[in-house]
């Protein structure tokens, strides 16, 4: 549910002088920042802000619902390929403008592309918020994708490809995504690959932009000391004359779900690397982000290996020293999701830490999870959600997030009371059915496919 939602007028005629107006609602008033408000401009892009007059600082991001799920083989790797072009210059700005202006007062721009979403921001002074707009705005509605341009950065993105290749710790969660998910563009490299970088054409990347970078699908999101009405105002300026300044439209849903993914039979997937460690993650589907279930998960996340007092930590580490690092995670999509354990440790030691770890998943999944670990588990989730909300660019995050993936903005207060709510009923029914599913293995490191005996089932 939404938090305190109420009707807040409207804001601002349309950017020309057209008679279209855009609609804004509070949407949280949040003791530990601030108020939250939303406006949705005629052309369907969404703006919400939370202004903290405490900060000196502002974070402002521009999200786009576009990530490496909705590339087709031959695409693969063009929305991360666009994350880079879009910063090499408009027709307003040279690359070296863009960079200059926002460093010129000590702030700092970056950008990230995931399998979902991708994102472009901005962290400066709040008196230079409205330079950042300018400046942000323009690279991602009016980059012109020059052909010199395209070529110099196919060249970073395939040494940032290599060099990804060089970090065997990163490359094996890639490699369990495609044991999992295969073909599908779940199990893709959201960097793409050699092969499909190499043959891509400005023309290739200049229509995902155009087809993919619309005003509907497109969220802006800002923190910190600032005024929502004259974000609104320097929003619509800076994108006015752009292609992001379109004709009426209505928000973009919520990423539909496919009805069914098929993942992969489970399996084995090993890489040969003449590597000091052995790096192995055992995996397997989970759940997707919508499902009522994923406080649930949080919570059995901690206990199994999301802490230094965690079960899989203290018995691998701790108590045998088989492993410097170890820990679980879960990865959630709109319609689907992992879970995963990794650890790197000697080569000579994986064969035992795999037992450890089935062992430990298994014991979890047979007898549920113990009273005190459940209030650890339940502390720790609420502990590091609050902790990351010490900062603009975590508060931002949140906004541009519960808009765009959750299509709801859970108040802090409600999120706490969510994972207060989680039993160990709970708890174990999951942990019963998830740890029990077949896992996938991927393995990085000095060993062959036959090394690795398929697990049954």
């Amino acid at each position: 549910m939404r938090a305190n939602v109420a009707a807040a007028g409207r804001a601002g005629a349309a950017v020309g002088g057209g008679p279209a107006r855009a609609v804004t609602r509070v949407v949280d008033s949040d003791p530990l920042g601030g108020t939250v408000r939303r406006t949705v401009l005629p052309s369907g892009l969404r703006v919400l802000t939370e202004a903290i007059p405490t900060m000196r600082s502002v974070s402002f991001g521009i999200w786009v619902a576009v990530g490496s799920r909705d590339e087709t083989r031959p695409q693969s790797g063009v929305s991360h390929f666009l994350e880079h072009l879009l910063f090499k210059g408009t027709r307003k700005r040279s690359a070296l403008d863009i960079s200059a202006a926002i460093e010129a007062v000590g702030g700092e721009t970056n950008a990230f592309t995931t399998k979902e979403y991708t994102c472009y921001y901005a962290r400066v002074l709040d008196q230079d918020l409205p330079l950042a707009i300018d400046v942000m705005c323009d690279l991602v509605a009016d980059s012109v994708l020059n052909a010199a341009d395209v070529e110099t950065e196919r060249g970073v993105i395939l040494e940032e490809i290599a060099m990804h290749d060089d970090e065997p710790g990163d490359e094996v969660h890639d490699l369990l995504a495609q044991a999992v998910y295969g073909d599908h563009p779940l199990g893709r490299l959201i960097s793409g690959t050699e092969e499909t970088v190499s043959p891509m054409s400005r023309r290739q990347i200049q229509g995902f932009y155009r087809r993919r970078y619309t005003a509907p699908s497109i969220v802006i999101a800002a923190a910190g000391n600032l005024d929502h009405a004259e974000v609104v105002k320097l929003v619509r300026q800076a994108i006015g004359g752009t292609p992001l300044d379109s004709e009426a439209g209505t928000p973009a849903p919520l990423r539909p779900a496919e009805s069914r993914i098929r993942t992969s039979r489970p399996g084995n997937l090993v890489e040969h690397k003449e590597t000091e460690q052995a790096h192995v993650v055992l995996g397997c589907p989970g759940i997707g982000r919508l499902d009522e279930r994923r406080f649930a998960l949080g919570v059995l996340n901690n206990v199994l290996g999301g802490g230094m007092s965690s079960r899989l930590f203290q018995e691998i580490r701790e108590r045998r020293g088989l492993a410097y690092s170890v820990y679980s995670y879960s990865s959630q999509y709109a319609d689907s999701g992992l879970f995963a354990v990794y650890a790197g440790c000697a080569p000579g030691k994986v064969d035992e830490v795999l037992e450890l770890i089935r062992v430990g998943l298994a014991e979890v999944a047979a007898h549920g999870v113990t009273d005190a670990e459940l209030a650890r588990g339940k502390g720790m989730a609420k502990g590091s959600y609050v902790l990351n909300l010490e900062d603009t660019g975590s508060r931002m995050s949140r906004l541009a997030k519960g808009e765009l993936l959750f299509g709801d903005l859970l108040s802090v207060d409600d999120l706490l009371s969510r994972i207060d709510a989680v039993d160990a009923d709970e708890v174990n029914t999951l942990a019963a059915e998830l740890l029990s599913r077949p896992m996938s293995l991927a393995v990085v490191g000095p060993f062959g496919a036959g090394d690795f005996p398929a697990e049954a089932g």
